[in-house]
């Protein structure tokens, strides 16, 4: 819905916004526009008129497994949702970031609903994401993103692509607007509840909510990725080379399931240290080339491969601009570096070439809020059950160039609890996916794309379920809600 405004009915809409709250009720998209009457379409900010562009119940910022799940979760329960991406495809870093592993929470009983249900979608469009013999999973990205953009189309969610967060603004502790730029420039959108599912915590960030980045130790984050993918590759004949003729043990599926890994420095040791060392040594690879490889081979793209990897250079920060760009350059001629060296010398990879690089970078972990409940490693340890639990994982501490833990015990788990996604300063604010309020350590464990995803779940549900009765998101209590409207409750 496109909604004209102007910067005398923008005063007398927030004022009525602000009189709604006072009074505990909220304002619907059709009272907003109803409020307005004239017909230059423009408000003020900074100093210019902006239209704007979408009033909505719930705004969730960033289209990520944990934003796409929450925006389509929040409109499934009857919320009007706009969903805000800077990219041209849901998934971000599942698409955009060829992020391709779906790595298995490893805690039993752990798939909501929606994590389900994309599992058999995907399965439903010919991508079987298991290999029948691990519990990992891998999706691949054109079905996925199309994938995500249709189950938006059914949910009524309108996806607003190719937008950017540039503000937000705040009047007595709840978000008003946000400040987006656009194709024809800045805009703004309205709504009652926004989710922040940026992954940066931007929006929560942009609101005041306190943040913490890096580890509370070195400060640093855990090193990026620059990923891409390999066309015109032999697969079987990968296959013999790396786990018949070298025995290597590390890929225990079969073809088309093959995956490749090495990363040196770990306890365990893996049968391609030396094949990519002898490249250092020959001066074809640097050794931060060498230091990690993994790639595996694309369901329902055959002949090609994803390369979760270079993995870039600690020096980098995923919090630092100048730095985060510096390492897309670095990146990028470890990408061209690798690939020259598996087409020169890796059997199957004779005719092989670069298909696809991605669009951003991968970053495991920037920004993290301080919410009304912080997890901590303890939280893993103790395999901490709570009353407003929304997921569950039993995922290893995996914080790379850090930190990696032995897994808990199998059967066992620990709970992500709603706390942990709100917080004191913003009342109409939800934060979901990897930056909700957790340690740098307990983090490395939650991170994963499932993991988020649940998260999202709970945070669309949550959104609507407030909306309709009338309570803010950082005052809703999930045990509250009937379990059969919940996507994840403690049992037992």
């Amino acid at each position: 819905m496109y909604i004209p405004i102007s910067r005398r009915d923008f005063v007398q809409l927030t004022g009525a916004l602000t009189v709604g709250a006072m009074a505990g009720g909220f304002l619907s998209a059709a009272e907003a526009a109803a409020s307005l009457g004239s017909s230059d379409g423009k408000m003020q900010y900074a100093g210019r008129d902006l239209p704007l562009l979408y009033a909505a119940d719930c705004c969730v910022v960033g289209g990520g497994p944990s934003g796409t799940a929450a925006a389509i979760n929040a409109a499934r329960h009857g919320a009007k949702t706009a969903l805000i991406e800077r990219g041209t495809a849901l998934g971000v870093l599942q698409t955009l970031g060829l992020v391709l592993p779906f790595m298995p929470t490893y805690a039993p009983e752990s798939d909501t609903p929606y994590v389900a249900e994309n599992k058999q979608k995907m399965l439903d469009h010919g991508i079987n994401m298991s290999d029948g013999v691990t519990d990992e999973g891998w999706t691949n990205p054109e079905i996925l993103s199309l994938l995500y953009d249709g189950l938006c189309a059914e949910a009524g969610v309108e996806v607003l692509y190719h937008t950017v967060l540039v503000d937000t603004i705040l009047k007595d502790g709840k978000i008003q607007y946000c400040v987006v730029q656009t194709i024809a420039g800045l805009a703004a959108v309205t709504a009652k509840v926004f989710i922040d599912g940026s992954g940066d915590a931007l929006l929560a960030r942009m609101a005041g909510v306190p943040a913490e980045k890096g580890s509370d130790k070195t400060g640093r984050n855990q090193p990026m990725s620059f990923r891409f993918e390999m066309g015109g590759i032999d697969i079987e004949k990968v296959y013999q080379y790396d786990t018949v003729d070298l025995q290597d043990t590390w890929c225990k599926s079969k073809p088309p399931y093959v995956e490749l890994a090495e990363a040196m420095g770990r306890k365990q040791r893996y049968k391609l240290e030396s094949f990519f060392q002898r490249g250092v040594e020959a001066g074809e690879l640097q050794q931060e080339d060498a230091n990690y490889f993994q790639a595996f081979a694309i369901i329902g793209k055959p002949g090609t491969m994803s390369m979760n990897c270079p993995e870039l250079p600690h020096e980098f920060s995923a919090t630092d601009p100048l730095s985060y760009s510096r390492a897309v350059r670095c990146g990028r001629q470890m990408i061209h570096r690798i690939s020259q060296y598996l087409i020169k010398h890796m059997p199957g990879f004779e005719h092989a070439y670069i298909s696809r690089e991605a669009t951003m970078l991968g970053a495991r972990e920037s920004w993290r809020i301080r919410g009304k409940f912080y997890m901590t490693e303890d939280d893993y340890h103790n395999r901490s059950r709570f009353p407003d639990a929304v997921a569950r994982t039993a995922y290893f501490i995996d914080a790379h160039g850090e930190r990696v833990d032995e897994k808990i015990p199998k059967g066992e788990f620990y709970e992500i609890p709603y706390r942990a996604m709100i917080t004191d300063q913003v009342s109409n604010l939800l934060v979901a996916g990897r930056c909700i309020s957790t340690s740098f350590i307990l983090q490395a464990s939650m991170r994963i794309q499932p993991t988020c995803m649940s998260i999202g779940e709970a945070a669309g549900i949550a959104a609507a379920w407030g909306l309709k009765h009338n309570t803010e998101v950082n005052a809703l209590h999930w045990e509250e809600i009937p379990k059969e409207q919940r996507s994840y409750y403690t049992k037992g």
